[in-house]
């Protein structure tokens, strides 16, 4: 290939087979990273790294591209100096070796330190390459090193991709740069869209490229596709009267789905307009990728937005298309909805006994027993009056999955539950709580806004953890195949927002109680306190808490309300401003590192004091512990800060003054012993000893 001008870009696309849209956000990203550690990697200085994709291409331009790689001056190390020279300073023959080997002479070798020792080095100055001979191999590279998901191998090469490639278009500024991937050997062609312009074109450089694509129905930047969709689907659904139900999920999706996006309005028949607008909204988004549309009130409209693939005067064609499907779509779930509700739930708690929640762990009707025994003493702990509605909603809870709608629709699991509750006359707030069990969805997600629905999903949740760390079932590394650390953290979220009275401790051992003979012979609650304690740290950290202040306190929150923990916290970042602070850190750090540990000590006896600053202290100690006592039991965790900070001085003077590894080991003690009652008496309000100086 010629020599390129100084800087130049390097454009790069792999063309394919359709790739699944779900695969293609996560496999940009990792483009974009693995070229520029490639383009580092062999020396190439550039500007900027873009990455682009559609269903059946992805796409690389790299810009400011150096012509050549960058010089490289560097030392090779050789024999010792003793062994590379004689007592006349004369190179030997290891030394005449040596730079042999490395291409240089005996003479120009340099003595370098190395460890405790000095050796003899070959300073090697490398020229860069040519850029345009190193891209086949490092182009090639790059497509060799992308991951998916799921790849394939196709026909009889060896290459494994998403989706087989038919093209590969490589260009350096203006030439192409050549090479071969399993057969397929790169060009300076690309090719339009699959059906509005299926030929095949030239690119004659990268500045180019984008026009030549965009001529040919194609938008290949995913960016301005997705605001494309967004601004046609905002208007559409204008012209209807209502607003479009954006997801972002869904946005994305449909964005990697089309490489010439074309939003068409569709309607369909008020009629279906009676089924629960979530099954609708389901059927459209999630089984159809459509776009549902609601008025100002949040009701929904008979009208949908459906991103076509082609030009716009095909809208009629796919308007005609999107309808029909939509309508055998809607009569398929408004079958499943009035055949379940001649049914009630009630009607069907005794078939749960027939399906099995997991083949150790019994049946649904298994699992629903121990949800409602741990909604039981949920209730008597902290909400007796829902005690009747807490134990129907715990019954009924899991009676949906039976049912055709969420057999055919499993993400609208409790949502029917709630509809098909109301219908049968049910309680509201037990029709709410049928729905609310599966809040949080997800860390920040929609939280129960009811108790019942609190109650009754802390009930599910830890029914969940408890019975698959009882059986050994235990998330690791990546893998959680039952979703148990999203569980976690929405007990955790749901505690901390609701100020439950209620310790993770508790609560769990009242779970694993119920699950009778199942499980292992050692008892999983220290490693669910462990496993949750992590979920903890995450929620605290995510708020912006810093990690020392949420280590000080994280052995107090399986035994006290995630309220209190948090408050703890909130009282430990003002103390860290207070000008008291760093003084009382360094003496409450002095009585922890002399107290042993692990060692029992008994009670202080006054009598053994010697000096008046142990005595001092002790009567300080004792004033504190009881205020401080006082104010915990008030949850005025930043006034017992402060006051026993009061005792600093104390401290200080006792530590200066006085000796306390002792020779008379009664004195030496009893002063351990008073030290140990006063770090204590701060352990009951944080770990001091892992917060950090300021």
């Amino acid at each position: 290939m010629e020599k390129t001008e100084s800087t130049a870009a390097v454009l790069l696309e792999i063309g394919t087979e359709e790739i699944p849209s779900r695969f293609l956000p996560g496999v940009l990203s990792d483009l974009n990273n693995l070229a520029g550690g490639v383009f580092d990697e062999y020396r190439i200085a550039f500007t900027d790294v873009s990455t682009f994709a559609t269903p059946r291409r992805l796409s690389l331009i790299v810009k400011g591209v150096a012509a050549r790689q960058s010089d490289v001056t560097k030392e090779v190390f050789g024999p010792s100096k003793k062994a590379a020279f004689d007592e006349n300073g004369l190179p030997t023959r290891a030394a005449e070796g040596f730079a042999r080997s490395v291409g240089v002479k005996a003479s120009g070798l340099v003595i370098r330190s190395k460890g405790k020792g000095e050796y003899v080095a070959a300073v090697i100055e490398e020229k860069g390459l040519d850029t345009g001979l190193l891209l086949p191999e490092l182009l090639k590279k790059i497509i060799l090193s992308l991951r998916f998901p799921k790849s394939m191998r196709w026909g009889d090469g060896t290459l494994y991709f998403a989706r087989p490639i038919h093209w590969i278009l490589s260009v350096f500024g203006t030439e192409t740069v050549r090479f071969d991937v399993d057969g397929i050997k790169s060009g300076n062609i690309t090719r339009g869209h699959r059906f509005l312009s299926p030929a095949s074109f030239q690119v004659k450089d990268a500045v180019s490229y984008m026009n030549i694509l965009a001529n040919n129905y194609v938008i290949l930047d995913q960016d301005k596709r997705r605001d494309l969709i967004q601004k046609g689907i905002d208007s559409l659904a204008a012209a209807a009267g209502g607003l479009p139900i954006i997801d972002n999920e869904l946005l994305d999706r449909v964005t990697f789905l089309v490489e010439f996006p074309v939003p068409v309005l569709c309607g369909f028949s008020t009629e279906y307009l009676k089924l629960p607008k979530e099954l609708l909204i389901t059927v459209m988004r999630d089984h159809q990728k459509y776009f549902a549309v609601h008025d100002d009130e949040g009701n929904l409209v008979n009208s949908f937005v459906v991103v076509s693939n082609t030009r716009a005067d095909n809208a009629e064609t796919v308007r005609t298309g999107a309808e029909r499907v939509i309508r055998a779509r809607f009569d398929d779930a408004k079958f499943y909805f009035h055949e379940d509700r001649k049914r009630p739930l009630s009607g069907r708690v005794e078939e749960l006994k027939q399906v099995t929640f997991h083949d150790r762990l019994g049946s649904l009707f298994e699992k629903t027993g121990r949800v409602t025994a741990i909604a039981a003493f949920l209730s008597a702990k902290i909400g007796p009056s829902l005690k009747d509605s807490l134990e129907r909603a715990s019954l009924l809870s899991k009676t949906d999955l039976l049912t055709g709608v969420v057999r055919e629709f499993p993400e609208l699991q409790g949502i029917m539950g709630k509809y098909y509750a109301l219908h049968d006359r049910e309680d509201e707030e037990v029709a709410a709580a049928l729905e609310e069990q599966y809040l949080p969805g997800s860390f920040g997600g929609k939280m129960p806004e009811t108790e019942l629905g609190a109650f009754l999903s802390l009930s599910d949740k830890a029914d969940n953890i408890a019975s698959f760390f009882a059986i050994g079932l235990v998330p690791s590394g990546s893998e959680d195949p039952f979703a148990l650390r999203r569980q976690a953290l929405g007990i955790v979220s749901i505690l901390l927002e609701k100020g439950y009275p209620l310790s993770l401790r508790e609560m769990f051992a009242d779970a694993l109680t119920h699950l009778g003979h199942r499980g292992s012979e050692k008892d999983p609650l220290e490693s669910i306190i462990g496993f949750m304690e992590q979920r903890i740290e995450f929620v605290f950290s995510s708020k912006g808490n810093a990690q020392d202040v949420i280590k000080s306190v994280l052995y107090l929150s399986s035994i006290l309300p995630l309220k209190n923990v948090s408050e703890r916290i909130d009282a430990l970042k003002s103390f860290k401003e207070d000008p008291q602070f760093p003084d009382f850190l360094l003496a409450v750090k002095r009585i922890h590192n002399i107290v042993p540990k692990g060692k029992v000590l008994p009670p202080v006896r006054e009598e053994l004091f010697v000096q008046d600053e142990e005595k001092d202290l002790f009567a300080a100690l004792l004033a504190a512990k009881a205020e401080v006592s006082s104010l915990m039991a008030g949850e005025r965790f930043s006034d017992a800060l402060k006051r026993l900070s009061e005792i600093t001085a104390q401290v200080n003077s006792f530590f200066d003054k006085v000796l306390v590894m002792d020779k008379e080991e009664k004195t030496k003690e009893n002063r351990l012993s008073l030290l140990k009652e006063l770090w204590d008496t701060a352990y009951s309000l944080a770990d001091f000893s892992k917060l950090l100086q300021l």
